[in-house]
């Protein structure tokens, strides 16, 4: 049994949503690590411990972060499949009634100047 475009649409968009959960998740535990280590090489292992970068680095991080769980889990929700389905409808409703507009005028020109001697 062969999906039909409509499904194999939807199993798309669920395959890449997850892998945008996962990708999430594996973030997070690189920033774990990430920080942790960085915490090791600033206190123990004595990269410049005259400053406490690794609180500025795991700051910044973390930003990073949270603006990637903001993109997989807000932004998408309000600017998902949906969304973007209702925008493309919209911007190819109104390419349809410039077209429109312009055959009318071709139509009219056209007329103009077979009536002209």
């Amino acid at each position: 049994m062969k999906p039909n475009s409509e499904e194999f649409q939807q199993y798309e968009y669920a395959r890449k949503r997850t892998q945008a959960k996962k990708n999430v998740y594996y973030h997070f535990i690189t920033l774990l690590i990430g920080c942790a280590f960085m915490y090791i090489a600033n206190n123990w292992l004595g990269v410049f411990p005259e400053y406490k970068w690794y609180i500025w680095a795991s700051f910044a991080w973390l930003f990073i972060f949270i603006l990637h769980v903001i993109q997989v889990f807000i932004t998408n929700r309000f600017m998902g499949k949906k969304w973007e389905q209702a925008q493309i409808e919209k911007l190819v409703k109104k390419q349809q009634e410039k077209m429109a507009v312009l055959e009318k005028q071709v139509e009219k020109q056209m007329l103009d100047e077979q009536n002209q001697p």
